[in-house]
C-alpha cells in the first residue's frame, strides 16, 4: 500500500513537473516570438525609411531628367520651327513672284486678246471686201469675154484650144532645139572633160613616182655582166623576160640593170632570180628557167608567210588560204609611197579600236579593215576599182555579206549601208591621210590645208571655210543673203576647179558648200 502511495506521489510530481515545464516553455516561447516581432517591425520600418529615401532620390533624378528632355525637345522644336519659317518665307517669296508674273502675263494676254480681236474684225471686213471685189471682177471678166467672143467670132473654148495647140508646137520646137544644143554641148564637154581627166591622171601620177614604184634596180659586179645577161643574140634577156613577164632595161647606167613592170610580185621574182644568176655566174636559158621557178616558189612562200603573220598580228583567224596569199601580196604593193600591207594592218587596228568604243564586235571590224584593200593585190590583172575587185574576191572565198559590202563601199563605189562600212571608210581615211603616212612633211601638210582654206575664202559670199578629214574635204559656209541655192552649186564647182588648178594633192578633195538661213526673234 505504501509502495502504491509512493508511486502515485512520484507520478504526481512528474505530472506537475511536466505542467510547469510546459508553462515555462510557453512563456519563454512567447517572449522569443515577441522579441522577434519587435525586431521585424524595426527592420521593416528601417527598410521602409530607406525605400522612401531612395524613392525621393529617384523622383528627384526623374524630375531632373524630365526637365532636361523637355528642354532638348523645346530646343529641337524651336529649331524645326525656325527652319519651317524660313522655308515658308522662301515659298512665300516664290509665290509672290509667281503671282506678279501671272499678273503681268494676264495683262499681256488681255492686250494680245484685244489685238487679236481687232485683227479678227479687220480680217472679217477684208474678207467681205474681197468677196465683193471678186464678184465684181468675175462680172467684168465675163463681160470682157463676151465682148471678145463677139469681136473675134470664136468661142472661148475654141480660142483656148488654138492657144494651147500653138504653145505646144512652139514648145516642141524649142525643146528640139534645146535637146540638139545640149547634145552638142555634152559631146564637146565630154571630150574636153576626158582630156582633163587624162591630163590630171598623168599630172597626179608623176613620172618620177611611176619610175620609183614600177621599176627595180639590180646592181652588177662589173660592166661585163651586162653582156652575159644579154647573151648570144639576146637569148638570155629574152628568156628572163619570158619567164618573169618583166622588161629588162640595160642602158648606159653603170653597173646596174633596171627591171620594169607594173606587177610588184613579178618584179620581185625577177629581181631575186637575176641576183642569184649573177651570184652563180651560170646564165643560160635552162638555168634561167630553173632559178626563176625556185625564186617564184620562195616569193610565194614569203607571200603566204607575210599574210599569215599579218592575220596573226591583227588577231583574225579562219580566213581562206587564198585570201591570206592576197594579203601577203600587198607586202610588195604600195600606194602613194605607203606600203599597202602596213596600211591594211593600221586600218584593221583603227577599226578594232573604234568598234570597241561603239560597243560593236572588234574582231569583225578588224577583219573588214584587214581585207579592205585586197583588191589592190590583183588590180594590175583585173579591170575595175580595187574596192569592187576586193569585194568580189571576199565574196568568192566565203566572207559575210556585211564584210563584202564594207570592202566595196570604203571608197563610195557603193553607198555605205552599215556601221561596219562607215568604220572601214573612216579608218582608211585616217590611215591614208594622217601626216607622215604618205611621205608628206608636216610643214607641207599644214601649208596645203591653209592654202585649201584660203582658196575657198577668196570667193565672194564665203564667210568661213574648214579643211577636214586631213585635207580630203573642204566645207564652205556662205552668206545666205548673198548666195542663193542655184549660185551655191556654181560656187562649189568654181572652188573645185580653182583647187585643181592651184594645188597639188594626193587622191581627191570633196568640196561641200553649206548655205544657211536663220530667222531670229525674241519673246518679250
Amino acid at each position: 500500500m505504501i509502495n502504491l502511495m509512493t508511486n502515485l506521489h512520484a507520478i504526481g510530481l512528474i505530472a506537475l513537473a511536466l505542467v510547469v515545464g510546459l508553462v515555462v516553455g510557453f512563456v519563454i516561447r512567447k517572449k522569443i516570438v515577441e522579441s522577434r516581432v519587435d525586431s521585424i517591425e524595426s527592420y521593416s520600418k528601417k527598410v521602409l525609411a530607406e525605400a522612401q529615401k531612395e524613392a525621393k532620390t529617384i523622383k528627384k533624378e526623374a524630375a531632373l531628367q524630365a526637365k532636361d528632355t523637355l528642354y532638348q525637345m523645346k530646343v529641337e522644336f524651336e529649331k524645326e520651327t525656325k527652319e519651317k519659317k524660313e522655308q515658308l518665307t522662301v515659298q512665300e517669296k516664290r509665290l509672290f513672284y509667281k503671282e506678279e508674273n501671272l499678273d503681268k502675263k494676264g495683262v499681256q494676254l488681255d492686250k494680245r486678246e484685244a489685238v487679236v480681236g481687232d485683227r479678227e474684225k479687220e480680217s472679217i471686213r477684208l474678207e467681205r471686201d474681197l468677196q465683193r471685189k471678186n464678184g465684181e471682177y468675175d462680172r467684168l471678166i465675163g463681160e470682157q469675154r463676151r465682148q471678145l467672143e463677139h469681136l473675134a467670132e470664136i468661142s472661148s473654148e475654141e480660142a483656148k484650144r488654138l492657144l494651147i495647140q500653138s504653145m505646144e508646137n512652139e514648145a516642141r520646137h524649142d525643146a528640139a532645139k534645146l535637146m540638139r544644143r545640149i547634145e552638142n554641148e555634152a559631146k564637146t564637154q565630154s571630150d574636153r572633160k576626158a582630156r582633163e581627166i587624162l591630163a590630171l591622171a598623168v599630172k597626179k601620177y608623176a613620172g618620177d613616182y611611176v619610175a620609183e614604184k614600177t621599176v627595180s634596180v639590180v646592181n652588177l659586179p662589173n660592166e661585163e655582166m651586162k653582156g652575159r645577161i644579154i647573151g648570144r643574140e639576146g637569148r638570155n634577156i629574152r628568156a628572163i623576160e619570158a619567164a618573169t613577164g618583166i622588161d629588162l632595161i640595160i642602158d648606159d647606167t653603170p653597173e646596174a640593170v633596171i627591171l620594169s613592170g607594173f606587177n610588184p610580185v613579178r618584179r620581185e621574182v625577177a629581181k631575186v632570180a637575176l641576183e642569184r644568176l649573177i651570184d652563180d655566174g651560170r646564165i643560160h636559158p635552162a638555168r634561167i628557167e630553173e632559178v626563176v621557178t625556185k625564186a617564184n616558189k620562195e616569193i610565194e612562200a614569203a607571200i603566204k608567210e607575210a599574210g599569215e603573220q599579218a592575220t596573226f598580228d591583227v588577231g583574225v583567224h579562219g580566213i581562206h588560204n587564198e585570201i591570206v596569199k592576197l594579203i601577203g601580196r600587198l607586202k610588195y604593193r604600195s600606194s602613194y609611197a605607203q606600203n599597202v600591207l602596213q596600211h591594211s594592218r593600221e586600218v584593221a587596228f583603227l577599226c578594232g579600236v573604234m568598234a570597241s568604243e561603239l560597243g560593236l564586235n572588234p574582231s569583225k571590224a578588224k577583219r573588214a579593215g584587214l581585207l579592205h584593200d585586197i583588191g589592190k593585190a590583183v588590180d594590175h590583172e583585173v579591170d575595175g576599182p580595187h574596192a569592187l575587185i576586193g569585194a568580189d574576191l571576199a565574196k568568192k572565198y566565203g566572207e559575210s555579206a556585211e564584210l563584202v559590202h564594207a570592202v566595196a563601199a570604203h571608197h563610195e563605189e557603193l553607198q555605205p549601208e552599215s556601221i561596219l562600212a562607215v568604220l572601214v571608210q573612216a579608218a582608211d581615211t585616217l590611215s591614208g591621210a594622217r601626216p607622215g603616212a604618205r611621205q608628206e612633211m608636216l610643214e607641207s601638210y599644214v601649208k596645203r590645208l591653209e592654202d585649201l582654206e584660203q582658196i575657198a575664202t577668196s570667193f565672194r559670199g564665203v564667210t568661213k571655210s574648214y579643211a577636214i578629214q586631213a585635207g580630203r574635204e573642204i566645207r564652205v559656209m556662205v552668206e545666205g543673203k548673198m548666195v542663193n541655192d542655184d549660185h551655191s552649186y556654181l560656187l562649189c564647182k568654181d572652188i573645185a576647179k580653182k583647187i585643181e588648178k592651184d594645188l597639188t594633192y594626193p587622191g581627191q578633195i570633196k568640196v561641200t558648200v553649206i548655205r544657211e538661213t536663220r530667222a531670229v526673234e525674241y519673246a518679250k
